[in-house]
Formats: C-alpha cells, structure tokens, sequence
C-alpha cells in the first residue's frame, strides 16, 4: 500500500462527505482512497467493510455519475477498503459543485478557477473565448499594421495571408470565429485599443525598488498587448536598465546590468502565459541588484519548474495569444523561451534565473551580484570577493580562494561552507576535482 500522496488519500472510517475526496480525484489526475487507514499508515478495523463495499459503488453511481472500483483487502486481522477513482475527460460535480485534487489538499473551484477548469474540460482556453457586440473595426489599425510589418520580417507568415482584410488576417490567425461571428477575447487582447475595457487587469506595472518597501518611482503601460510588449521593452532598457556607456578604441559600447535577451524572454513570457481571467496585471519589480518578472498563471499539469531548465515542449497557457507573438517574431514555439533566460544570463555572467512556480503565482527573477548588495545582506569582504569572482568566471576552487583572500586551506573551506548555504553549490568529485558555482548555475546542463 502506497503512502500518501497526490494521488493517494487514507481515511480512518467512511463518511458520505467523502465523495468529495472521490469528485476531487476524478477532476484531476485520478486517485485512490483507502478507507480503514488512519494517518500514520496503520489499519484500522472496519466493522461495516462488506457494507460499504456495496453502497460505496451505487451511492457513486447515482450521486457523481462515477464507476469506482471498490476493493476488500485484509491486514493484520483488519478488514480495509480501496477505492480506485479513474480521471474523467469531462467535469464530475457533487450536488452542483466542482471539486478537485491539487497536490495534497481538495479544493473547490469556484470563480475563475471554475471557468477555467470547465472550459479546458471541453477542449478549450480562456483566450479562445468568443466576445460579443466587438467588431473588427472596433479594433486598432495601427496595431494591424505594426503587426503586419513585424510578421513580414519573422517570416511566419506567407506574404499573402498579410495582404488581405483585417478581418482575413484575424481568420488566418484563428482569432476570429466565422459561424458566430465574433472575435475570441486574444483579438481583443492583443489589437483592441483599449482591451482593459473588457478585460480587468490587463496591463503591466513597472517600480523601481531600493528595497522591499521603498519604491522609488513606477509606470503603468497599458494599450493591447503588442503595443505593451514595445512599450514595456523601452523602459525596462532605457529608464530601469541604464546601459553604462564605455569607449574601446573610439567605438562606442553599451553594457547593460541585466541580459537584454533575458529581460525580453522574461516580459514576453509573462505577457504570453499570464492568466487573463485573474484580474491581476504583470508587474515587474526592479532593484540594483535584480528584476523579478511576476504574473499570475501555472504550469502545465504535472510539471515543475525544473522541466523550464531543460528542453521541454511548448505548452502555451494562451494558445491563440502565443500563436500571434509567434507569427510577430516575439517567442519561440517550441519552449526555448526558459533555455535563452539560463543561456543568456551565463553568457552575462550572472547568476542564474530563478523559476517559481506556487499557484497561481509565476515568476522570474534575475539576479546580478554587486560588491554593494552583498555587503548589504551582511557579507563581508572576502565572502563577496568569493561570490564575485564565480559570477565573473563561472566557477571557483578551494585552491583559488586560497590565493584571492590570501588564507589557508582550512579557512578556505570554511568560507565556502558558509556561501554553501546561500550562494553556491559544490559540483564535481570529492578532492581535487570539487569547484563552486553559483546556486542553481548547473540548470540545463
């Protein structure tokens, strides 16, 4: 018998309640739920077992409309009960609510979550939703033609399907719906003027942080979706990002503090994957020493952030908002978006990007160590001179920190052991053969 788990749940007695357990379950990835266990894992004597393992299917039956297949097994004298819930392609309700099994915990969806869940149960996505009483010439000719310059240059698109009506560039794009004859709500997104007027939240805010609570100055870029990916772009290189300029032999050089590919990935990724139906704009938090790219959306099912730092397939959360930035040149189709953020911040020599994913929040932070923010969080010098030298070099041996703070191997050691907890991680053999690189750098490889 398994221990618990998402897909595993013990109960001590049976309880009618407990279909929710069995709804949960057939909502999400399927599941079993073995009655007669108690928390710790042992069994428990099930007096009515035989009972139960008569009404538990019938009362499944009638009341979610759910075959279960209900077992009797025996431990240690005590009679137990398995009960198999497979998942259903189509939403199980318990008198008229939804429930649904996420990680260890059964919620119940209701609003947006809801709606979301229902309609990807028929095969569909929020942004492919039809919007009444908006017509085609609602929507921004000037978008439509920024859009069609950018698609002639990617080169996703064949000359002719640019050349056409507005109205046959959004059929060609699959935003428009001919037999109802309604724009779906990703046209309204990325070319009506003003889609926030039907679409709460849909905009993007941008603050310069000197910490947690001191938040210097801030701008709020609105527009559809394309003018606030040019828009946002602009800010985060030219008032967040300041390129410090230098002159090598007369030749004018621009060196950003952050990856200007990463800052790009990161922007669109958001734009391209936030859940529209929260309400909650992107915000994007700068500091002299990172940007964390924030908005509220998920991961497909059954990934974790660590499938973002090897190759994986695109699984885009809005299908048809992801297709139009494809066909603009913005992203990629094939989920290398996460790839280019870890190549770029290498190639950067900065720490490596951290994914986070705790529904419903995503977010990427990157991360570029100064020898004024870590003396900041308390670093004293030879500890930043350590962390400074990996960001720069990749890597460091305890050899080498013996020579750039001048102390022995054993002190050495110590200092490493102490960014251990933070800062670096140790790789390679034991020996000679261990280096240090920064937290997370070996993602990907």
């Amino acid at each position: 018998m398994s221990k618990e788990s998402q897909n595993i749940e013990w109960k001590e007695s049976w309880r009618d309640e407990y279909f929710k357990w069995v709804c949960g379950f057939a909502n999400a990835q399927g599941g079993t739920l073995y009655i007669g266990i108690d928390d710790k894992g042992n069994t428990k004597h099930l007096s009515n077992a035989k009972k139960l393992l008569e009404d538990i299917p019938n009362q499944a039956r009638d009341i979610l409309g759910l075959m279960v297949d209900v077992n009797l097994h025996t431990k240690d004298g005590n009679d137990y009960l398995e009960i198999v819930v497979e998942a259903y392609p189509f939403p199980i309700s318990l008198r008229g609510k939804y429930y649904y099994r996420s990680g260890s915990t059964l919620q119940e969806l209701k609003g947006a979550a809801l709606t979301k869940f229902l309609l990807e149960r028929q095969g569909k996505k929020w942004d492919g939703v039809p919007v009444p009483n908006i017509s085609v010439e609602d929507l921004k000719e000037r978008t439509f033609d920024f859009f069609r310059n950018k698609a002639s240059k990617s080169k996703r698109l064949e000359p002719e399907d640019l050349q056409g009506t507005n109205q046959e560039l959004l059929e060609g794009l699959h935003l428009y719906l001919e037999d109802e004859k309604m724009l779906k709500r990703a046209a309204v997104l990325l070319f009506h003027p003003n889609p926030e007027k039907y679409v709460t939240g849909a905009y993007i805010k941008i603050g310069f942080f000197e910490s947690d609570d001191d938040l210097k100055y801030q701008d709020e870029v609105k527009g559809n979706l394309l003018e606030q990916a040019e828009e946002a772009l602009d800010l985060l290189k030219t008032k967040y990002d300041k390129a410090e300029i230098t002159y090598n032999n007369g030749v004018r050089e621009e060196t950003y503090a952050f990856p200007q590919d990463a800052v790009r990935e990161a922007l669109l990724n958001a734009i391209a994957h936030k859940d529209y139906s929260s309400g909650i704009p992107i915000q994007i938090s700068v500091y002299s020493d990172k940007i964390i790219f924030w908005n509220e959306g998920q991961l497909p099912a059954n990934w974790t952030v660590d499938r973002l730092t090897q190759k994986h397939p695109s699984k885009p959360f809005n299908p048809d908002i992801a297709n139009t930035l494809f066909r603009a040149g913005y992203i990629e189709s094939w989920g290398r978006g996460t790839i280019k953020i870890i190549n770029a911040c290498k190639a950067h020599k900065i720490a490596p990007p951290i994914f986070s994913n705790t529904p419903p929040d995503f977010q990427v932070e990157l991360i570029r160590f100064s020898d004024q923010s870590l003396k900041a969080k308390g670093l004293k010098e030879e500890l930043r001179k350590i962390v400074l030298h990996v960001q720069e070099f990749g890597e460091i041996t305890n050899s080498e920190v013996q020579k750039i703070c001048d102390v022995s191997k054993a002190t050495a050691t110590r200092y490493l052991n102490e960014l251990e907890e933070v800062y670096l991680e140790k790789i390679g053999t034991t020996g000679v053969g261990t280096a240090y690189v920064l937290k997370g750098l070996n993602i990907g490889s």
